[in-house]
């Protein structure tokens, strides 16, 4: 093998099934990733209208569900194609797919802990809550977020770009995800696994401890309220994005926190899709039904609706 990368463009297996579960999968994975988008642009809609909702809590929820929407649109689109027979992908297509996938995944474990720490902030110190968690903390804290996971995934994906691939290339995946390319590599990649592996628990593990430490002294709190009514409402105020958090980073810890990268692929590709797919739909999904003022907010928009639609005025409750 020469030094040269001749690799032009990539052949994605996706799933080796018959083409009538082919477009069975199809169907059901557009009508989730439809349903996905349309929920996450839901939750930016309630926390744009309703000034109930004009909180740092809610601000950095509709940061999460417009993170959402990119997120599972970097890889859902693809899938899709690859379903329908379009299985083929180019080497540029391949390395930005892969940026943007990991860059946005970066972000919400950024921004997941920068929701813990708002939690915390919320009940271990809720005198000073509102002058600390102010609009100008909130989006310098948001778009830290953004450009630190933006900025750290720039040199790892250069240094995939570098690798020499072999003929035939193909991705034992649906998408261009790291361990199946590091496989494909002609060149001894220990030290990209290393990187890799580093990478993951730098990114992954520093914000989950982030994450931990805060709700151990949320936890420690909320035992110090005498009253049983004070300690339900300071779980209910955490409970949803402790919930988001626990099947995010279970599932990312899962595929990407192991010392090399030889293990099945084809359990990766399942929890790929319960990552890509399933996480987005369900993060909306738990903060409408754990969350009261998001349930109140919702309830509002239906009613006013129904009654515009009827011609009726309508009278806040």
């Amino acid at each position: 093998m020469d030094n040269q990368n001749n690799v032009t463009e990539f052949f994605l297996v996706g799933f080796t099934i018959s083409p009538e579960l082919q477009l069975f999968l199809f169907v059901v994975f557009l009508c989730v990733y439809l349903l996905t988008v349309t929920a996450n642009v839901a939750i930016i809609n309630l926390v744009r209208v309703d000034t109930r909702l004009h909180t740092p809590m809610y601000f950095f929820l509709s940061q999460l569900s417009f993170l959402e929407i990119w997120y599972t649109s970097s890889i859902v689109p693809k899938l899709l194609a690859n379903l329908a027979g379009w299985k083929y992908m180019s080497f540029s297509s391949c390395m930005s797919q892969m940026y943007f996938y990991f860059s946005l995944g970066s972000t919400e474990f950024f921004l997941l802990g920068v929701m813990a720490i708002d939690r915390y902030l919320a009940i271990c110190n809720p005198l000073r809550y509102t002058s600390i968690m102010n609009c100008q903390v909130c989006i310098q804290a948001t778009s830290a977020c953004w450009a630190v996971g933006f900025l750290s995934v720039f040199f790892l994906v250069i240094l995939i770009s570098r690798l020499t691939f072999c003929q035939p290339a193909i991705i034992n995946h649906f998408f261009c995800d790291i361990p199946p390319l590091l496989r494909l590599s002609c060149k001894e990649t220990f030290l990209e696994e290393i990187v890799v592996f580093f990478f993951a628990c730098s990114i992954i593990l520093t914000s989950l401890l982030l994450t931990v430490v805060s709700y151990v002294l949320i936890i420690s709190t909320i035992f110090k309220i005498s009253s049983s009514k004070g300690r339900q409402k300071a779980f209910s105020t955490c409970a949803s994005h402790f919930t988001v958090a626990t099947i995010l980073y279970g599932t990312v810890i899962f595929i990407y926190v192991r010392p090399n990268v030889s293990y099945p692929l084809d359990v990766n590709k399942v929890m790929g899709i319960f990552n890509t797919m399933v996480t987005p739909l369900l993060n909306p999904i738990i903060y409408c039904l754990r969350n009261k003022e998001v349930k109140e907010a919702l309830r509002m928009i239906l009613n006013l609706k129904l009654t515009v639609r009827n011609g009726m005025p309508y009278k806040a409750n």
